[in-house]
């Protein structure tokens, strides 16, 4: 399956994302190899393969809080559809 860059574009702005050109196209390309590799997996031979429950042979793994700086407002809110000064504004869900 091929992606077209008016598909990144659609995406990018559902994603409220603002990309220049060549970023399109490379997402594009990057998408659409990741859709070919997905349909080369529908193809694989699993007969005789036992069915896995997940990864729940896992282990969680924690780590210890890092505290970072934060980047602030002005970074943070810059790809904000709209915004009420150092807040994002949204639609009223719950009346």
């Amino acid at each position: 399956m091929k992606i077209s860059t008016d598909e990144v574009e659609k995406m990018a702005h559902l994603a409220r994302l603002e990309i220049d050109e060549p970023q399109k196209e490379k997402m594009a390309e990057q998408l659409s190899h990741i859709l070919q590799y997905i349909d080369k997996l529908k193809d694989v031979d699993v007969e005789g393969v036992r069915q896995s429950s997940g990864a729940s042979f896992m282990q969680n793994v924690l780590r210890e809080d890092e505290l970072k700086v934060s980047p602030g407002p002005d970074v943070t809110l810059a790809n904000a559809p709209q915004r009420d000064e150092d807040f994002y504004t949204v639609p009223r869900v719950v009346k």
